[in-house]
């Protein structure tokens, strides 16, 4: 025999009830068939806000009584047409009579007890039975109705009854072998106690009606149907690309069915696993599709994790004080207290030095705990010895789940490193010696962050999803996000980084889509897109909590600067193409770098010197080895090479540095550049690398530009330059005499740096560079007689941009 249970949304309406009879249908070919019907779907809560409204003294029972008999007649109109059987109707008439009756009792003495309540629930799966069985007859498939309650005998437990299984498993197989019938119909959830009253097996009871009968008659399988086609390896609302499980063993089941997942109640399992009865979860509504399997046995020993899942509105309770180490008996104190408060205990963990004891609860039992512990440790408390319970709220409890983890080492590990990585904080951890469960208790706001992080980790297809939020659309910004669309699919290809760019913002606006902004045309939609500060679009990048999240500066404010603190200490990693913050003030700088080893993310910068030339991080990788700088010396500036490369008498200096600035080499105010302030915040960035505590205001900066071009708008600067040619002719003319060239250099030696316009020989290691190169020359332990030299384009969009680009990479596979 096989047994069916049916859930309220397979019984939810007339096509469900269609879909419910088709499958019926087939399962009776191959052989005797016991199904269990939940009543349809959302009846039970109706029921008991009917009750409830009752026992207010509120007439509101009778409408919510009447939605519930509209409901159904509809319904049996429907599947049966002009041949409904009018004895489906008069039952349904005469059970939502008696109903009323029943709810005008409880209304007119005001009380409404749990032995009430259950013959009160009980109508929803006593009439949605009745339907089915009358609409399998109709369809031509004999079959025979059965009132569960006469058959699973209870204890007195209202509301959550416990079931005889020697009376209950003895009846069911005696009905069943007396009157033998293809197809049985059961009530599901409802059960009666000795003395003959309706009572209820609780949450889940119809899958447990379901299994006390599989396991009573020695069933072949029992087949749950459902809305969804079996059990996920995560919770489908916060994982986008969850797997089916298609195997899992009764204890993984049980294990994850108790930590949030609702395909299944964990008690169901019980009775069938004793009798080594598989469970097949399978959807109603794709009936074809091969659901998942619970078993003794997993069919695969490779898997470390079957699933992830969680528990929300969880309270810490932490117990502790000196008075506790070595003494016995406190642990159970506590416990006995919980106890006789009816509170249950969820997670336990205890501190080897036995100084402390934290266990986790329900969030709606945390005002009582606190009122039983205390009391209960009054004397201790008192005298100084304990503390008062500490109650935390606003947790939760995620676990992996699975057998296999005790064949792997390092699970935990992974799993507690990878929830680092994402700024995500553990509170608590318990793992059983059976290594099947791992569980932490983590912040509730951290929930879907963890759990995608981890599905990711765990069962991805090794594919990261890297969450892009991008400041700043200027010319570099443009060029970043074209590069972005051009190299999606080889990093998916080829490094298995799917990188999404989620948010794109300018000085005032921004976009945000957690599935990704359409890069298309986003130059459309950002200048109508809600209005919102740069301070506003960090504040909602960290609410929305991504993992893999990475904040890139392509601007140059200082208000974008100021936000970088609350996103490194939120784990997301910045990458600036932004100078300010890695050449202000010494201590800001040291800040922003201690933040991002402390909370495990990543702060890069690379594009401050020499645009997308590998100067940092070449300089990180020196020193990291052992290596120590002893001199660096640098064409820091592809503005000023550029100028004084062009700048060759035959045109006003002024038009060589306008140039510059049309074809994006310059800054904003090119004064920035020619007065030296560009290169000497170069400079302090590579000597602050290299280990120097250095400030702006120790660089040596001997300007070249008369004091006159400083003042004023850029319009002035211009004009200013013009009148002063013959000063910058005069540059040129007499390094030009001496066969010297004019380069802009800046120099680090013995501590001490400086920046200005030098003339240089033919044979000098910078006299060659050519249109915008930089080159950077390291002298160091190592590199002693011959630098070690990088060279190449220190300016432009695309070469930037594509520095901004390998930062991020960077920090993507970090």
């Amino acid at each position: 025999m096989k047994v069916l249970k049916f859930g309220g949304s397979s019984v939810g309406g007339p096509e469900a009830i269609r879909q419910v009879v088709g499958i019926i249908r087939r399962a009776s070919v191959d052989g005797e068939c016991a199904i269990v019907l939940s009543a349809m779907q959302g009846t039970t809560d109706a029921l008991i806000a009917a009750g409830r409204s009752a026992e207010r003294g509120d007439d509101g029972y009778i409408e919510a009584i009447t939605d519930i008999s509209d409901r159904h007649v509809a319904a049996i109109h429907e599947l049966f047409g002009e041949v409904t059987n009018p004895s489906v109707i008069d039952f349904v008439e005469s059970t939502i009579k008696e109903l009323e009756d029943l709810c005008e009792g409880v209304r007119l003495i005001r009380e409404l007890s749990p032995k009430t309540l259950d013959r009160i629930l009980s109508f929803g799966e006593i009439v949605s039975t009745r339907i089915v069985s009358a609409l399998l007859t109709v369809e031509g498939l004999e079959n025979e109705w059965v009132d569960s309650r006469l058959l699973i005998r209870t204890d007195s437990n209202h509301g959550s009854a416990g079931v005889d299984f020697a009376e209950t498993n003895e009846r069911i197989t005696g009905h069943l072998t007396a009157n033998p019938s293809r197809i049985t119909i059961f009530p599901g959830f409802v059960a009666s106690d000795a003395a003959g009253y309706t009572t209820t097996l609780g949450r889940g009871g119809s899958d447990y009606t379901a299994a006390i009968i599989a396991a009573a008659v020695d069933a072949e399988v029992l087949e749950i149907w459902t809305d969804v086609s079996g059990m996920m390896t995560a919770d489908p609302r916060f994982v986008r690309n969850v797997r089916q499980i298609s195997h899992i063993t009764y204890r993984e089941a049980m294990e994850l069915s108790h930590f949030g997942a609702k395909v299944i109640y964990p008690p169901t399992i019980q009775p069938v696993m004793a009798k080594g009865i598989p469970i097949l979860i399978k959807n109603t509504f794709e009936p074809d599709h091969n659901g998942t399997l619970i078993e003794a046995e997993s069919a695969s020993k490779t898997e470390m994790i079957r699933g992830i899942t969680s528990i929300d509105k969880i309270t810490i309770l932490n117990l502790e004080g000196s008075g506790m180490v070595g003494i016995p008996g406190f642990s159970k104190r506590l416990f006995d207290a919980l106890s006789r408060a009816a509170i249950n205990v969820i997670l336990i963990t205890q501190s080897s030095s036995e100084h402390s004891i934290c266990v986790a609860i329900e969030e709606k039992h945390a005002e009582m705990a606190k009122l039983a512990v205390d009391l209960e440790f009054e004397n201790e408390i008192n005298m100084g010895r304990i503390d008062p319970l500490k109650v935390e709220s606003g947790f939760s409890i995620l676990a992996l789940v699975g057998d296999n983890m005790k064949e792997h080492t390092g699970v935990s590990g992974k799993m507690f490193t990878t929830l680092g990585q994402n700024g995500i904080n553990i509170h608590a951890i318990a793992q059983g010696s059976s290594e099947r469960n791992i569980s932490a208790v983590i912040s509730s706001k951290d929930v879907r962050k963890a759990v995608n992080t981890l599905h990711e980790e765990f069962f991805s297809d090794g594919n990261k999803q890297i969450n892009l939020y991008i400041a700043g659309v200027g010319t570099v910004g443009g060029k970043l996000i074209g590069q972005i669309m051009s190299q999606h699919q080889h990093l998916l290809d080829d490094m298995r980084l799917n990188l999404r760019v989620v948010g794109i913002a300018n000085s005032t606006r921004a976009l945000i889509a957690e599935e990704g902004v359409d890069l298309s045309d986003y130059k459309d939609k950002l200048p109508i897109a809600d209005e919102l500060s740069i301070d506003a679009f960090t504040d909602a990048i960290i609410e929305r909590n991504l993992r893999n999240s990475i904040f890139v500066d392509i601007t140059a404010s200082p208000a974008v600067v100021e936000t970088y603190p609350k996103l490194l200490a939120k784990a997301i990693s910045v990458i600036a193409c932004n100078k300010i913050a890695a050449s202000s003030d010494y201590d800001n700088y040291i800040q922003l770098k201690n933040l991002a080893r402390e909370y495990g993310t990543n702060f890069f910068f690379e594009t401050n010197v020499g645009a997308g030339l590998p100067v940092i991080h070449t300089l990180g990788d020196l020193l990291r080895s052992g290596d120590r700088v002893n001199r660096i010396e640098a064409v820091l500036s592809g503005t000023l090479n550029f100028v004084f490369n062009n700048y060759d008498g035959s045109r006003p200096f002024a038009e060589v540095v306008r140039q510059a600035q049309t074809e994006g080499y310059t800054e904003p105010d090119p004064r920035l550049d020619l007065n030296g302030t560009d290169v000497a915040r170069k400079i302090l960035i590579l000597a602050r690398e290299a280990g120097q505590q250095m400030e702006m205001n120790d660089i040596s900066n001997a300007g070249f530009l008369p004091e006159s071009c400083l003042a004023g708008s850029v319009d002035d600067f211009y004009a200013e330059m013009e009148r002063h040619e013959p000063h910058f002719r005069k540059l040129l003319d007499d390094a030009t005499e001496q066969g010297l060239k004019l380069k802009y250099i800046a120099s680090f030696d013995n501590g001490e740096a400086s920046v200005g316009l030098q003339s240089i020989g033919p044979d000098h290691n910078f006299a060659n560079l050519s249109g915008k190169d930089n080159a950077v020359l390291f002298y160091t332990s190592r590199y002693s007689d011959q630098p070690l030299v990088i060279k190449g384009a220190g300016a432009g969009a695309d070469v930037t941009a594509a520095g901004v680009f390998a930062d991020i990479i960077r920090a993507a596979i970090s």
